[in-house]
Parts: structure tokens; sequence; C-alpha cells
């Protein structure tokens, strides 16, 4: 080895070394700061909550993000800014009204501010939740003020709560109407030459007819009509009254809207104003000082005095920790799309809802509510939850189910199971009806030259592959299937309602109705929000002095973790995306599109019948 080569070694061995010791330097301090983040997202999920100091006479601020919802979202397993997928935001129903309900009675709290720029939508019936909160504020002789650049048809539903509505000059308030539209599939299912099998029962069933169809069915048209015109009522009637307004003040802004906008220079700001749906046009920045001048500043003169709802209502739940020994009401919440097993929050699952229901008996509730929030899903696991529900009934634990935006097919299936139903007057039920279905591939596959054979013990044996035809024994077994469990589904209707299989297929078939027209007809007992259900029950319970407990799954640190990350930062991002950017919009258009098909992969009934509702998804 020449001097020149041991030296060049050397070299190498020495900026090697460097680099290594520079490398190994990068990965620890990379690995401490993600601990460090770790450590301080764990404290603010698992450290005690500080006693916020409430100023007097400051203002509870409302500000819901997103969507609102009976139940949160499983966390994705990977937030959205770490290259996860962008969830939409969403603020929990019972959360923004207990908090309401709360500063009703706060002496500290002299008035309510709702800022509504960030709230993506709601179906009408947890709108008139919230509302109900805010009627029973104004009661309590507190004014509601509403500041937004913008209202949408959700966002105005709220804002007419209010004593004064400002709106930015270069705003609108966007009323339109209620509709239902999708998309239908037939021509192009034929092009791919995909065979499409379907097994029903009921003329108004039509959750698979975008597999059958072109276009909407003259009963599917008939039936839809009718209840979006029933809430598009409720939405008038109720704004409309809150502004003090004649009853058809909305219909005609909405059939003027052209004209009115050319007699105000094409101005949606000037034109609400002119029609009384809004008090005040003032930017975001003279609206806050004008709040400052009337509530009063808050300590850096920034803003006007106030306290976030959900900084309040954690305040709130830290002061009035419940005694134990007071009797108890439980309530579950069940959301989503109904499967069999397991499923995440989100989704009903049977074995996870069903443990939830073991352990209000566990816990020896003296009453239990179902808050249902579902348009169906599995017939199966629909079954399977209301047997808990009929054993909870059995130990003599009254069951009172509560209805949110819907409780549809699957969802009336499991509501059957309760000693009383409550529902909203805009709760979408009904829907009493199954159907099996599932798409074959044998041709769109031959076409490119693959082909399927083989040999079996019988004619059913291979059959309910997606790569062979269906055999018509296969096809006669299905519909005979459907045809039963439609017949069961009509007994346990008429068992649990005092009727008969033959006056429940009446108004079954499918047929959607909304709460109010589904008392006169006798599918619900009562009309009135979750708070009055939960009454309702101890009523049966015979108890007065109670307290309600939430049965919910734990979730586990690592949920919890990604729950705090996506509300603390994938909400704000998807908000923003929602409200700002025309792509983001356009793309949670497609999201109704695309969900049938993934829904039916989703459900796992063993034997692949449906109670399942398509259009039961509330404006």
């Amino acid at each position: 080895m020449t001097e020149a080569t041991h030296h060049k070694g050397f070299t190498r061995r020495f900026f090697g070394a460097i680099g290594g010791a520079i490398t190994w330097l990068r990965r620890v301090l990379t690995n401490l700061l993600f601990l460090l983040l770790l450590l301080f997202i764990g404290v603010l999920i698992f450290g005690k909550d500080e006693q916020l100091v409430i100023p007097q006479g400051a203002a509870l601020r409302v500000a819901p993000s997103g969507y609102l919802v009976d139940e949160l979202s499983q966390p994705s397993s990977l937030p959205a800014f770490f290259g996860g997928p962008q969830a939409p935001a969403e603020t929990r129903v019972k959360d923004l009204v207990d908090a309401i309900d709360n500063a009703t009675k706060d002496k500290r709290i002299s008035s309510l501010v709702l800022e509504l720029d960030s709230l993506v939508g709601a179906s009408l019936s947890k709108l008139e939740e919230v509302g109900g909160a805010l009627q029973r504020f104004k009661a309590a002789d507190k004014p509601i003020y509403a500041v937004g650049d913008n209202y949408t048809q959700a966002q105005y539903f709220l804002a007419s709560h209010a004593d004064k509505v400002y709106l930015n000059p270069m705003g609108s308030v966007l009323l339109t109407g209620f509709g239902a539209y999708r998309n239908y599939f037939k021509s192009a299912l034929d092009k791919l030459k995909i065979n499409f099998h379907v097994f029903r029962v009921g003329d108004y069933k039509d959750f698979i007819e975008p597999y059958t169809r072109d276009d909407m069915s003259p009963a599917s048209r008939e039936n839809n009509q009718r209840w979006l015109h029933e809430l598009w009522g409720e939405y008038t009637e109720q704004v409309t009254g809150l502004r003090n307004l004649p009853p058809e003040a909305v219909d005609i802004f909405i059939e003027q809207l052209p004209q009115n906008l050319k007699e105000h220079d094409g101005s949606w700001a000037e034109a609400a104003l002119a029609y009384k749906f809004v008090d005040q046009l003032a930017s975001r920045r003279a609206a806050i000082e004008e709040l400052k001048e009337t509530i009063g500043a808050n300590d850096d003169k920034q803003s006007y005095k106030s306290i976030d709802a959900g900084a309040y209502l954690r305040n709130q739940k830290l002061l009035h920790i419940p005694t134990s020994e007071a009797p108890q009401v439980g309530l579950i919440s069940a959301s989503g799309t109904i499967v069999d097993g397991e499923a995440p929050v989100g989704q009903i699952g049977s074995e996870s809802l069903g443990q939830l229901i073991r352990k209000a008996r566990e816990n020896k509730v003296k009453a239990l509510v179902l808050r249902i929030d579902s348009g169906g899903g599995s017939a199966f696991a629909s079954e399977a939850i209301r047997q808990e529900l009929l054993a909870t009934r059995a130990e003599d634990i009254p069951v009172v189910i509560s209805m949110g935006s819907v409780a549809a097919s699957g969802g009336y299936w499991i509501a059957t199971g309760g000693d009383r139903i409550w529902a909203s007057p805009s709760t979408i039920t009904g829907s009493i009806g199954v159907f099996g279905a599932f798409p074959t591939f044998e041709d769109s596959l031959e076409s490119l030259g693959i082909y399927n054979d083989g040999v079996g013990t019988s004619d059913l044996a291979g059959t309910m592959r997606f790569d062979r035809p269906l055999p018509p024994a296969a096809a006669n077994v299905l519909q005979q299937g459907v045809e039963n469990t439609y017949a069961r589904f009509l007994r346990i209707v008429a068992e649990a309602r005092g009727s008969t299989p033959e006056e429940v297929h009446k108004i079954a078939q499918g047929q959607v109705w909304t709460g109010r027209a589904a008392q006169q007809l006798g599918l619900v007992d009562e009309l009135g929000n979750l708070n009055d259900a939960v009454a309702g029950a101890a009523q049966l319970a015979e108890v007065e002095d109670y307290q309600l407990v939430e049965i919910r799954r734990e979730l586990t640190p690592g949920e919890k973790l990604l729950r705090a990350l996506a509300e603390n930062v994938d909400a704000r991002i998807s908000a923003s995306i929602e409200a700002n950017l025309p792509l983001g919009a356009w793309l949670n258009t497609l999201q109704p599109v695309l969900a049938p098909i993934a829904e039916l992969r989703e459900y796992r009934d063993p034997r692949a019948l449906y109670v399942r509702c398509l259009v039961c998804r509330a404006p």
C-alpha cells in the first residue's frame, strides 16, 4: 500500500465517520422532536383540564366546524397532514346542546354569538336539536347574535334564531330548497358488460335503482317528492316564524331571485337585507367591533368577551362530577351503516353495539335510551341488535328509541325493539323493505378472453361468484329469501306497533316517511328531541332525580391521539377546503356517488339480504 493510498483511505474513513455522526445526530434529534410532540399531545389528551376562569358577562361563542353528527367517526389511522385520508370535520350535536343549556342557567354568561362559517352541513333534525337549545337560551332573556360572511341553508337555519344577524356586504344567504339527486349507472354497466342481479320486495325500495335504471322510477319520484316537500315545509315554517316573516317569504325569495338580484345590482347581501333575512350588513371586523361595545372586550381588546362552547362544556363537566348514588339512565348512540360483527365508531356493528347494550344491563341502569341515526344495512345484524334490546326489556329495563336524522329500513328494524319510539318531526324513517343485490362480471371477463369452467356436486355449487353467471335456481332461492325476510320484517313491525302485517304492508314497501307523518301512521309514538326521549325513559322507569350516563366504546390511547390530531388540525383543513376551494366541494359531491357501491361490500350480511334506504340522507 502506497502512502497516497493510505492517506486516501484515512481521509475517506475520517469524513465517513463525520457523515455517520451527523446522520446519527439527525436521527436522534428527529426522534426526540417526535417524542416531544407525542408528549405534548399526550398531555393535551390525558392531562388534567385546567378550570377556566369565565369572565362575568361573557358571551358563549358557538362556532361548530364540519358536519353536525350524533357520534364522532372513527379517527383515521393516519392524520391527513401526515398523508392520510382527508376526513371531514365533525361537531357532536349533544356537546353543543349541553353547552348551550348549561350557559342558559349560568349567570356569568350574558349572551351567545353564532359564528357559523366553518359549519359545512347538517340534517334538518340536527339543526332543530341545536335550535331548540338556542330557543331555550333566548327564553332566559339572553340575546343571540349571528356573524357570518356567507350563510348556507344549514347555517342560516341556526342564524335565524339570533336576535341580530350580521352579514358581510359581499356575502350571501344561499337558500335553494331541498333536493334528492343521484347518479344512475345502468347504461354504464351495460357498456362494461356487468350483470347486476337484483332481488327486492316493495315498489318504493329504490336503493338499487341506480344499477337497474338510468332515471328515477315514477314510484320513487312520488315518494321522494312527498317527504322532501314535508321537510322543506318544516324548514320554511321555522325560519319565517323566527324572523317574523310571511310564511311564503322564503319560497318567494327563491322563485324571484334573478329579479331580486337585478333590483339590487347583483348584490346577494342587499337582496337578503331587503327581504329581512338579515338585520345589518357589516364586515366581520365591523361586526366584532360592535359586539365589543355591546358585550364588552376581552383582555387583549381584540375581540368581544367570550368563551368557546367546547372549552366551556369541558369546564362545566369538571365542576359538576355526577354522583354514583343517583339512579342512572343509559344513553347509547348508534350511527352509521349497520354491519354484521365488529365495527368501528361511525358504523353500527351487531357485536359492537350488542356489547354496549349488554354493558348497560350489567351496569343496572334504570332505563336505556338508544339514539339511532342510520339508514340501515344488514338485515341479519339488525335482528341481532333487536334481540339485545328485547333481552334488556326482559330484565325490566325500559328501552326508549330516540330517532336522529334517519332511522329507516334497518334503523327502523332495530327501533321496533324499544318500548317507546321518539322522533323529531323532520326525522326520516320507514323504508320498510328488503333487497338483495350483487354484480357478476362473466361477460366483462369473456370480452377480455377470460373464461370460467369447472364441475360441482350440484347445480348450486359455485354460485354467488363474481366470475360466473347466476343460475336460475340460485336466483329463485335469493328471491325467496328476500320475500321471507320482508314477511318477517312486517311481522316484527306489526307486533311492536299493535297492528297486522297486512296493515303494515300498506305503509311499507320501502316508502319513506318524515317523523311527523310516521307518528300519524302509528310507526312512532312521540315527537321530540333527545332530551325529551331521555325524560320519557326516566318516566317509564319511574325515577325523578337521575343522571344520564353515556355508554360508549372506549378509544384506545392511539385512537385518542389520532382523534386529537384530527380535531385540532385536520378539522380546520377540511373546513377550509370545503368552504373556500371549488375543488373541495366538487370532491365532496363524489362521495354519495361512490358510497352505495362501497357499502354493499361492507354490510357483511351472511345471506346478502339488506334493509337499506339510499335516499335516506336527510337534507
